[in-house]
């Protein structure tokens, strides 16, 4: 699975989001990619989760909304429930996957958390998010010049993920130091 999501990143830029997603999203992109004010770009970058976050069901909407709090109190097994139920009912709801593979990445289970980013980044291949995460899984593994690729992949669609720079420059670094 590994390998197919890296293939689903290095082709994210050709394939188009879940029709689902609301057309807003798309300024906010390139809004998010061109701004150089770190106020427009954190504003925007909320606008993209907000939008994420809502789903054209409400009460699609209502479940992952309070699936982030049961997550955020770590009531995990009822998260876990009702991420299951969420998405059994809304297969297309790219967030509830991408929620579901937070809860798997803190419950150390990577193997399904990368099933759920895979499926995430297949509804929206814009979600630098899901593509921090994946990368994230890399670094666990040991795997850097896949965190490293996946890392960049997430900082052409958001240049502002100050974290991310850090990371790569640390990433980086170890390997300098290594080799030398």
């Amino acid at each position: 699975m590994y390998a197919k999501t890296l293939k689903l990143i290095a082709t994210s830029p050709e394939r188009q989001p879940s029709p689902l997603l609301p057309e807003r999203l798309y300024p906010l992109f390139r809004r998010l990619a061109a701004t150089t004010l770190p106020t427009e770009a954190a504003q925007t970058e909320d606008c993209i989760w907000d939008l994420w976050m809502t789903h054209p069901n409400a009460a699609a909407t209502t479940a992952l909304n309070r699936t982030a709090s049961d997550i955020a109190a770590q009531r995990f097994d009822i998260a876990e429930t009702r991420l299951e139920r969420l998405l059994r009912a809304r297969p297309d709801f790219a967030e509830a996957w991408n929620k579901r593979a937070t809860l798997y990445y803190l419950l150390a289970r990577d193997e399904e958390c990368v099933h759920d980013i895979h499926r995430t980044l297949e509804l929206e291949p814009r979600h630098f998010g899901a593509i921090c995460g994946f990368a994230e899984i890399c670094r666990d593994h040991g795997d850097r010049e896949a965190a490293l690729f996946a890392f960049r992949a997430a900082l052409r669609i958001n240049p502002h993920l100050k974290d991310v720079e850090k990371t790569i420059a640390d990433l980086d670094l170890e390997h300098r130091n290594a080799v030398h």
